[in-house]
């Protein structure tokens, strides 16, 4: 899990379209991203930036991820040493994992790293995650509670979102603050399932704690279809539970997933089957 810097001097980032699954947090009026890489490397990744608090509860379910963070406030720090987590950041990876300075940026925008590389310093007997989320098989249908969807607005603290169903490449694509979201490489970030997840959030002195155990809102876009229900998650160590308003899981479609930790109260604004540009952000 690499924590990818959402400053506007860090974008365009490095690595988003290469992670499995995407979570964007919000830090202090501003959002930051939770990348997680299993099935693909990107060399180079970031720009990457501190952990946070809610890092630790957020994370435990992908069973002691290697965490690539640049390193945080005294607080932070003990509380992700003591947690489950590989602590692989800047100070603590001896100059190993790739770490450098992209000459091009202006620090604390420029740090990168090379995931191929950080996968060297798993300790021994590193184990696999678990399954985050359920999937449809291949000749699945979409349940009849699906409705048709053109993409939807969020507001994160200090940045608007803007995810729409591109038909011909079967994927949301993503805005954000009014502006094409793209990766280093120009190519549109995009997703083939975005989770948004209505979260309370906390205060631990000037940064907000996302509050992931519990139960809440949700609202799944996948396959051009939107899904209204709830999560649920009593233990950090457990995935979040994904179900519909009748009770049933919601099934994800094979793919990269991002999960939007949307502060309770902000709202989501979309209408079925409309185009999403044609309205307000809530």
């Amino acid at each position: 899990v690499v924590k990818i810097d959402n400053h506007p001097k860090a974008r365009p980032q490095w690595g988003l379209n290469q992670a499995d699954i995407v979570f964007e947090e919000n830090v202090e009026m501003l959002t930051r991203f939770a990348a997680v890489f299993h099935t693909t490397d990107s060399d180079p990744v970031g720009p990457i930036r501190s952990g946070r608090k809610q890092d630790v509860d957020l994370l435990e379910s992908f069973n002691a991820p290697l965490f690539a963070w640049s390193g945080g406030n005294a607080e932070v720090t003990k509380l992700i040493r003591a947690s489950t987590m590989v602590d692989l950041s800047h100070s603590s990876a001896n100059n190993e994992g790739g770490y450098r300075r992209e000459s091009s940026r202006s620090a604390p925008h420029n740090l990168l790293a090379d995931t191929s590389k950080l996968w060297t310093l798993a300790p021994e007997g590193a184990q696999p995650p678990q399954a985050q989320f359920i999937y449809r098989a291949a000749d699945e249908a979409i349940p009849a509670t699906a409705r048709e969807t053109g993409g939807a607005k969020l507001t994160m603290d200090g940045v608007k979102v803007l995810w729409e169903w591109n038909a011909d490449f079967s994927r949301f694509v993503r805005s954000q603050d009014d502006k094409p979201h793209v990766d280093i490489d120009d190519v549109r970030v995009n997703a083939a399932n975005v989770v948004v997840l209505y979260v309370q959030y906390s205060k631990s002195g000037y940064s907000p704690v996302a509050k992931t155990k519990g139960s809440g809102e949700a609202w799944v876009f996948t396959a051009g279809k939107l899904f209204q229900g709830t999560w649920e998650r009593d233990d950090a160590a457990k995935p979040f539970t994904l179900k519909d308003t009748a009770g049933n899981p919601i099934k994800l479609t094979p793919g990269n997933t991002w999960v939007e930790l949307t502060r309770v109260g902000k709202g989501i604004s979309f209408l079925p089957g409309t185009d999403p540009t044609s309205f307000t952000y809530p």
